[in-house]
């Protein structure tokens, strides 16, 4: 007989109030908080991007194949905020492709609603502009100047694409003009540059600010690091001081709320962005929420509350996907996230990563000791990829001067064809 696990339906109301409960079949678990002595608190003012008000300064950062719409339910549920759907390719969404338009597609009770966007032409990024205006897809609009990955910076794309400041400018200045028709706020994401050797960030600031882009999201990282290394948050401070007239958010190395407490206090930002922090902890928007509000709560989740989550998180990629199977591929890669830290056998991972219906997933479920509790500092700090170091792959003679010439411009013709850039 299955026994009632309270879990949230619906996001934080801006109150903070938390929604009536609904249930699912592991047996009573909600993610408890307890209020933490050493938890550092910030009172930090809402977040301005045009004519939106973020009452809770923190946004989800897009990620491949992670911030969909199930994910982002669930984040939203724990505590306020912006959360933005994966990245997706101009030209793919102008031309209306299947995949393009579900990423972009938000839940009826999503609001604001945010998308991000990648292009390398400023054409295509107008047109996708243009279209998410007209067309009400959209609050707010991103734009990705960050991405790390060969596929996306080989043709000129992601992080690469800062390096030439004129294709930068035409992309962003376009974009905004595009998306003042409706009064929808652009704001971009970058990283440091390509190397120690050929930083962008700071260049890029004043040309996205003098274009009336609404924010700027800097992670502290190169390409060439990737996720490697330790993410340099004097960067950030400093574009901090540089551009003062203009919301600046920092992104990298935040694991818990008092990494993100932290940034602010050293950096001066306007907000922080959450990537790998997230993955298989959304409840970590809950703990924000609590910190910049200026309370002591945390979650700390036991692992039949972990178990409930990664239940219905399944439930919701399923239905999302309007495929069972599919919506439990989706969720294998999260289990590992969910599971850091916990005491979860090697042979429990495996199987758990091999389910292919809900039932399958809730009977293995219940056999764990779901009466553990939260195992402390083992949950904490780093997930997600990191590796070393790689050199950067970018398209031939890229780094010789900061203009785009035709041969060039050229090669960026394929550097749109997948639909997500990630």
């Amino acid at each position: 007989m299955h026994l009632p696990v309270t879990s949230p339906e619906a996001a934080v109301s801006p109150s903070g109030e938390r929604p009536t409960p609904t249930t699912t079949p592991l047996g009573a678990g909600t993610v408890e908080t307890v209020a933490a002595d050493e938890a550092v608190v910030l009172d930090l003012p809402p977040l301005r991007l045009g004519n939106l008000t973020i009452d809770v300064p923190v946004v989800l950062a897009p990620m491949a194949g992670v911030t969909n719409k199930a994910f982002r339910r669930l984040c939203r549920e724990h505590g306020g905020g912006l959360y933005v759907t994966e990245m997706v390719t101009a030209r793919a969404l102008v031309e209306r492709r299947e995949k393009s338009l579900q990423i972009v597609h938000h839940d009826a009770d999503e609001t604001p609603r945010s998308v991000q966007i990648y292009g390398v032409d400023a054409v295509n990024v107008g047109k996708a502009v243009r279209m998410v205006v007209e067309e009400a897809i959209a609050d707010h609009i991103d734009l990705n100047f960050g991405c790390p990955v060969p596929k996306v910076t080989k043709r000129g794309g992601g992080s690469a694409l800062p390096w030439k400041t004129d294709l930068f400018q035409a992309i962003v200045s376009t974009a905004v003009r595009e998306a003042d028709r409706g009064d929808v706020p652009v704001t971009i994401k970058t990283r440091m540059g390509i190397d120690d050797d050929h930083l962008t960030y700071l260049e890029a600031g004043r040309i996205a600010r003098d274009a009336g882009v609404a924010a700027m999201t800097l992670h502290g990282r190169t390409l060439e690091q990737h996720y490697s290394g330790t993410a340099d948050w004097s960067a950030i401070a400093r574009l901090r001081e540089e551009l003062p007239d203009m919301a600046i958010l920092g992104n990298g190395d935040i694991w818990s709320a008092e990494d993100a407490v932290r940034m602010v206090e050293q950096t001066g930002v306007d907000g922080v962005v959450i990537g790998r922090g997230c993955q298989g902890r959304p409840w970590l928007f809950g703990d924000l929420q609590a910190a910049f509000d200026g309370r002591r709560d945390r979650a700390r989740p036991g692992l039949r509350a972990v178990a409930a989550t990664i239940y219905r998180h399944a439930q919701l990629l399923a239905e999302q996907n309007n495929d069972e199977a599919q919506g439990l591929r989706e969720i294998r890669k999260h289990v590992a996230w969910y599971f850091k830290g916990y005491p979860v056998g090697g042979e429990m991972r495996a199987s758990l990563a091999a389910v292919e219906t809900l039932d399958q997933l809730e009977e293995l479920l219940s056999r764990l000791d779901l009466d553990q509790p939260y195992p402390g500092a083992a949950v904490e700090g780093p997930r997600g990829r990191a590796g070393n170091p790689k050199k950067a792959a970018l398209p031939d003679r890229w780094l010789e001067d900061r203009l785009i010439h035709d041969d060039q411009r050229l090669g960026l013709v394929d550097a749109e064809l997948d639909v997500s850039g990630g």
